[in-house]
């Protein structure tokens, strides 16, 4: 019987340059999707698939994000003193229980895979999973869930993929793939970024990831790959490479958002903002008149949402 995942890895140590000068004193995980921090729908997805802790690996410049998942004790009275109920429990929800949450830094930006190396010792034997909050997906059934229930019967490492266009192979993890059982996949190999034209499959690797204590093993050789770094992407293909049945890929259910460029985060704030009772119907007119509506001024009335 496999172990349960009850931990997560949330490398955050990146600078987030792409948008700057946005992230010059604020993570990119603090900017929000609608009104919600980009980290809190990684995090939610955890919580929904039975993770109770949390290891942030983060770096210099990352201190509001321990702020955001602390008690506030004085806004939560100003809102209890108003009676905003649903905003106390909005507040709440931020919340992270003490002993539950631990932050390492990773002092130098040495890669993925040394980002997850860095948390080796809060981890300890055990399988861990990984969430990268910058490929958010939307579904019905969050994917880390999806794939902690595949892995109760696979057990070794599982990696979330998806098909994309083959010109995009050259900038992520590639399964080569020996067979499909549904949306299980058993690769024979796994390349990180080839070069392009010689991508074995389309099949990506996408920021979810369940890993079998061994991958830590292979960390720790700390082994040089693809742009100066060291891979997570390497360590799985020594795994695989020693043991061809321990590593699976899984074809998630669910819509992912690229939230590491503009233009996907963009793309993810409009596609929750539809699905948002409270805003899609006024949302989804501005969107209309916006894309349809000659050069001029534009005067947006207020929708009215129809009672009962």
């Amino acid at each position: 019987m496999c172990a349960k995942v009850t931990t997560a890895i949330f490398p955050i140590a990146g600078l987030g340059t792409r948008f700057l000068p946005a992230t010059k004193s604020i993570p990119k995980e603090i900017l929000t999707l609608v009104d919600k921090p980009l980290i809190q729908y990684a995090v939610e997805e955890a919580r929904e698939a039975g993770i109770r802790d949390f290891i942030f690996v983060t770096s210099r410049g990352k201190s509001s994000l321990e702020d955001f998942f602390d008690v506030n004790p004085m806004l939560e009275a100003a809102l209890r003193k108003a009676g905003k109920t649903d905003l106390l429990n909005t507040l709440k929800s931020t919340n992270m229980d003490s002993g539950h949450i631990a932050y390492v830094r990773q002092h130098q930006a040495l890669g993925l895979g040394h980002a997850v190396w860095c948390a080796r010792r809060l981890v300890g034997a055990q399988p861990v999973a990984v969430i990268l909050p910058d490929d958010l997906i939307v579904g019905r059934t969050a994917c880390l869930k999806q794939m902690v229930e595949a892995y109760a019967d696979t057990g070794g490492t599982m990696v979330a993929a998806m098909e994309v266009a083959p010109e995009q192979t050259s900038s992520y993890g590639i399964l080569d793939i020996a067979e499909e059982h549904g949306a299980l996949v058993r690769p024979r190999g796994i390349v990180e970024k080839p070069a392009k034209g010689t991508a074995p499959s389309n099949l990506a690797v996408i920021g979810r990831y369940i890993l079998s204590p061994r991958i830590m093993v292979h960390l720790n050789r700390k082994t040089v790959g693809a742009g100066g770094e060291i891979q997570l992407t390497d360590a799985i293909a020594a795994e695989l490479a020693a043991d061809a049945g321990s590593v699976h890929g899984f074809r998630f259910a669910g819509e992912r958002f690229d939230c590491g460029t503009k233009a996907g985060f963009l793309q993810a704030t409009v596609h929750l903002a539809l699905q948002r009772a409270d805003l899609r119907d006024e949302f989804a007119a501005y969107l209309h008149m916006a894309t349809t509506r000659k050069p001029g001024p534009v005067v947006l009335r207020p929708v009215t949402a129809a009672a009962g």
